[in-house]
């Protein structure tokens, strides 16, 4: 199986850019992990809300294969201890899927399209982070699922 985190706009801190690119480098041990950057619309800001959410989800589509099963990283979405989201993500590997699709959307979320394209929705928290900082905040939580698995000391019980 194939792990894919498709996030709105580039990571600007390079010192979090080192982080995001550390914890990926690990993860890879464990499984085929992308990180896969969609560029931020241009113009922005002179779009409504809803026009740049379309947009997004425009580009959003575009790379999804119909095999993929898609979960939105949403604030309304189902949340996880860590342990649980370890079981979460090796019943995902036995089910037999290629590729499991995570997406960080854009600053107002996801379009109507994105949700109803989407197999579920995932919240890493009840707060608010810059979608930068969830980049870095799920990329090491999918690496200490994966340590948890493999009953490494990286995770404390």
């Amino acid at each position: 199986m194939t792990i894919k985190l498709l996030a709105i706009g580039k990571t600007d801190d390079k010192e979090l850019k080192s982080l995001i690119e550390g914890y990926a480098k690990r993860l890879s041990f464990y499984i085929n992990f992308q990180l896969d950057i969609i560029p931020d619309i241009k113009n922005a800001k002179n779009l409504s809300e809803s026009q740049q959410k379309q947009k997004e989800g425009e580009l959003i589509l575009e790379k999804i294969n119909n095999t993929d099963v898609l979960v939105l990283l949403d604030e309304n979405g189902k949340q996880y201890d860590s342990l649980a989201f370890s079981e979460y993500l090796q019943k995902q590997m036995n089910s037999g899927i290629k590729q499991l699709v995570f997406v960080i959307g854009g600053p107002y979320g996801f379009s109507d399209d994105v949700y109803n394209k989407s197999n579920g929705k995932l919240s890493l928290s009840k707060m608010t982070f810059s979608h930068q900082m969830i980049r870095l905040f799920f990329i090491e939580q999918l690496y200490r699922g994966f340590t948890i698995l493999k009953n490494e000391p990286y995770h404390h019980r």
